[in-house]
């Protein structure tokens, strides 16, 4: 990467440790304007390391797996509105599997006012969150715990989820590519993952659209192996084509809206919208 001032790339360093960064506190650790700031920004966006947000920006979603709480900042806004619309299609009384992710931990915080749930994890954080509430029973998977993120993998965890038949299986993915691939960068992440979808009875797929611009080594399953897509935006085409052949459930979270910035430079708030549905089997559009 060429061309970069001292302070964009101390910007491009911070951004990278802690996955945003933002205009105000950029301007008071630089001593600079916020309108300098924002111009660093663009121009670390033109570069394609960084990605506007309100108020600042993200580190880039390429091909890199970024560190877990790095990854909680990237589209951290439209994790949140898929995991609302994910969870409104559970109903109470439900068992379920939640697997590792920072969106599916997401569809976990918006299942707390849910009743009589059942369900069995591989990922601590959503334990963490779910414990406590004593409609839902948590179970988690038994094996090795990751340090990174909180994920329970090997072939103990596999063994325990062995034993359940869920109503529903939340998954997610660290890339989509255009056939319909479902893509991740760890074999044993995805083993577990395999598991949960071969031992429920309908299989979630919770994924923003950011992941369909990165690429991943390690195959999950494919877009045609679940029943229920749900994302922030409308799908490319020939995603949109798999879906339909297949009967799959769309469900948009934040259709329509913008994280860009204005035409004066200033970073646009995203715009909501009221909810709109369709006949079952169709498109969802969940505007919040």
């Amino acid at each position: 990467m060429t061309g970069l001032s001292h302070r964009q790339t101390e910007i491009l360093n911070i951004a990278r440790a802690t996955g945003r960064v933002m205009v105000d506190d950029l301007v008071r650790r630089f001593e600079v304007s916020a309108q300098t700031i924002r111009k660093d920004l663009n121009d670390l966006c033109d570069q394609r390391s960084l990605t506007r947000i309100h108020g600042g920006a993200i580190i880039a979603s390429g091909v890199e797996n970024l560190a877990y709480e790095a990854r909680r900042f990237v589209a951290a806004e439209e994790k949140r509105a898929i995991g609302i619309a994910a969870a409104a299609q559970i109903p109470n009384g439900s068992s379920l599997f939640i697997n590792i992710g920072t969106t599916t931990e997401e569809v976990a915080n918006a299942l707390t006012a849910h009743e009589d749930l059942l369900v069995i994890t591989n990922n601590l954080n959503v334990a963490m969150m779910l414990y406590r509430h004593p409609r839902i029973e948590v179970i988690v998977a038994g094996g090795t715990v990751r340090r990174s993120d909180g994920a329970v993998i090997g072939s103990t965890a596999i063994g325990l989820i062995g034993q359940f038949k869920v109503d529903y299986a939340i998954i997610g993915a660290s890339a989509i590519d255009g056939e319909g691939a479902l893509l991740d960068f760890d074999y044993r992440e995805v083993q577990a993952a395999q598991a949960i979808m071969a031992n429920a009875r309908s299989i979630m797929l919770v994924a923003d659209s950011t992941k369909l611009r990165r690429t991943a080594a390690v195959r999950i399953a494919h877009l045609s192996q679940i029943q229920t897509f749900v994302t922030d935006l409308a799908l490319p085409a020939g995603l949109q084509a798999i879906c339909q052949a297949r009967g799959i459930q769309v469900i948009e979270a934040l259709s329509g809206s913008t994280g860009e910035p204005d035409e004066t430079g200033n970073d646009a708030p995203l715009r909501r919208k009221k909810q709109a549905s369709s006949p079952k089997g169709g498109c969802f559009r969940f505007w919040l």
